[in-house]
């Protein structure tokens, strides 16, 4: 699984890096992530092969926003979240990689308009949506759907959050929190899976550097950064890896 050739190292090195960096700020990037390493891994091992990567990554994120989090938007999910992995565990139980990427293009690409859909609309968008237990229900679904299929919840729940209308620190704070516990929840349905395992741990462990090297760079470089052009960019390579994908 791990005879790559040195440009893929290179590249699954740089997402690594990218994991570090979104989980210090920026977290739309994780969408760039997941797509370019189903370019390098099958679609069924890469989802496989991120996970403990990020996990990496979200226990750097809950040390520096350790005191910024509001538990009583992440505990009313808890029981949809878990709804939704277990249905994504069904669909990744029965489907294989060329079945998978499609439907991670189609995540991708949903999550990237979503997102353009918020920006587009402002305030305007929360006001639309319901503060409700339909609301509620059905982002904590959609949550722990995406998230154990492909990783990449990272719309849904910066849809969810910016809804209860959170400050900066604390919309980073909480979403940390979030991912850390899905994540450690989707562990053992992964190994069940043989997502993860021995040798894939192994190569996880190479990447930590990477990612805690990403993570502190973030933290640095991250403000002096225009988010705007920035974003736009990382949006603009996740839609043409989800097309490719999807395609």
């Amino acid at each position: 699984m791990f005879d790559l050739s040195v440009v893929e190292w290179l590249v699954v090195i740089l997402c690594a890096t990218f994991i570090g960096f979104s989980k210090s700020g920026l977290p739309n990037m994780i969408i760039l992530v997941v797509t370019i390493m189903m370019f390098v891994f099958p679609a069924r091992e890469s989802v496989g092969i991120l996970l403990p990567m990020l996990l990496v990554g979200d226990c750097f994120a809950i040390f520096y926003y350790r005191r910024h989090v509001v538990w009583k938007y992440l505990i009313s999910l808890i029981p949809w979240v878990l709804m939704g992995i277990v249905a994504g565990y069904f669909v990744l139980d029965i489907i294989n990689s060329a079945q998978l990427e499609p439907l991670i293009g189609m995540i991708v690409l949903a999550m990237i308009g979503l997102h353009l859909w918020r920006d587009k609309l402002g305030e305007k968008f929360n006001e639309m949506l319901p503060k409700s237990r339909i609301f509620t229900g059905t982002m904590g679904v959609l949550g722990g759907f995406t998230t154990m299929v492909g990783n990449a919840a990272g719309g849904v729940m910066a849809v969810y959050l910016l809804v209860k209308g959170l400050p900066k620190t604390e919309f980073v704070g909480t979403s940390a929190w979030f991912f850390l516990s899905v994540n450690i929840i989707k562990v053992p349905f992964y190994l069940q899976l043989g997502l993860i395992n021995q040798e894939s741990l192994v190569f996880n462990a190479w990447m930590v550097p990477a990612i805690i090297i990403g993570a502190l760079i973030g933290v640095r470089l991250l403000p002096l950064i225009p988010q705007k052009v920035f974003q736009t960019l990382i949006l603009a390579l996740a839609a043409l890896g989800g097309i490719n994908l999807l395609f």
